[in-house]
């Protein structure tokens, strides 16, 4: 999420205003942010991993968006960019947003690392129907997955060279080489926000 605070405004009126917008923002209880565009890697991290995932779901009942549909935390009065989510639930059909995803995936850059780790993660746990959040981190080959497990308490764990990603809220796995495809990591970062 970039820092920029335009203005307060109405969930009906936010909403209204993104279909028009050539920008997109994120709302938190009235307060509006400009979104701040990604670089290379974020984007080819974030491709990697929607690309696959939908080529494995695709004919079922679940369906993977990326980073243009907002998700929706009632609780925190609250709509957000995720750069990849699932949704498994036929009900969650609202067509510029969803409110029952599976798995939510966030890139991280550095100007929204912190959110995604805070602000993010503590609304995103509010959902009952999120199985699993994960960070991947865009200048080294880590990714962290927090799965909520039988008892609703969440759970770290880290994957790193040489280890898969399992998924289980969709019962898939990805290799690190799979998301990390083409991703070019000794290259210094051209991040500008």
């Amino acid at each position: 999420m970039g820092n920029l605070m335009l203005s307060r405004l109405s969930e009906q009126d936010y909403l209204q205003g993104e279909l028009s917008s050539e920008i997109r923002h994120e709302y938190v209880d009235g307060e509006v942010y400009a979104m701040a565009g990604a670089g290379e890697a974020h984007n080819l991290i974030a491709l990697n991993i929607a690309s696959k995932l939908r080529e494995f779901v695709r004919g079922g009942p679940c369906r993977v968006f990326i980073s243009d549909m907002k998700l929706h935390v009632k609780t925190w009065k609250a709509y957000y960019y995720p750069d990849v989510m699932v949704t498994c639930d036929p009900v969650d059909n609202q067509s510029h947003f969803k409110e029952q995803p599976v798995l939510v995936v966030e890139v991280l850059s550095p100007s929204t690392e912190s959110t995604d780790r805070r602000e993010k993660m503590l609304a995103y746990r509010t959902i009952a129907s999120l199985r699993e959040y994960v960070l991947i981190s865009a200048d080294k080959r880590q990714v962290e997955i927090y799965r909520r497990d039988d008892q609703d308490e969440w759970q770290l764990a880290v994957t790193g060279d040489g280890e898969s990603l399992l998924l289980d809220s969709v019962a898939f796995c990805l290799t690190l080489n799979e998301i990390y495809e083409d991703v070019r990591l000794d290259t210094p970062s051209q991040t500008y926000f």
